[in-house]
C-alpha cells in the first residue's frame, strides 16, 4: 500500500492507494480541486458540503455521459470508467475529511 498526499481545495489529504496507482490518483485529486475551484463562488463554509458537492456535479456528469447526453471527443467507454474511479476518489476524500474534523 502507497500513500500520497492530495491538495483538493486548499488543504493537504493523506490518502492511501495500491501501488502504482499515484499518478491516477494524483490526476483524480486535480480533477476534483479543478471542479472545487471552478465553484468557487459558491462554496459554503463546510469542506465536507464542497467535496459532497464537487462529488454530485462529477457524478452528475457521469450520468450524463452514460445517459449518452454529453458527446465528445472521448468515448463512453474511456470516460465511464474514468468518472468512476474519480467518485470513488473523492469517497475516499470524503471519509478522510470526516475523520479528520470528528477526531478532536
Amino acid at each position: 500500500m502507497s500513500e500520497i498526499e492530495l491538495r483538493v481545495g486548499g488543504k493537504t489529504y493523506l490518502m492511501a492507494c495500491g501501488p502504482g496507482e499515484e499518478a491516477r490518483l494524483m490526476q483524480l485529486g486535480r480533477m476534483v480541486d479543478a471542479k472545487l475551484q471552478a465553484m468557487r463562488g459558491n462554496l459554503s463554509a463546510l469542506d465536507s458540503q464542497n467535496l459532497l458537492f464537487a462529488a454530485l456535479l462529477l457524478a452528475d456528469e457521469l450520468d450524463e455521459a452514460r445517459s449518452g447526453k454529453i458527446r465528445s471527443g472521448i468515448s463512453d467507454d474511456t470516460l465511464a470508467p474514468q468518472l468512476e474511479l474519480l467518485a470513488e476518489a473523492l469517497e475516499n476524500c470524503a471519509n478522510t475529511l470526516e475523520s479528520a474534523l470528528a477526531t478532536p
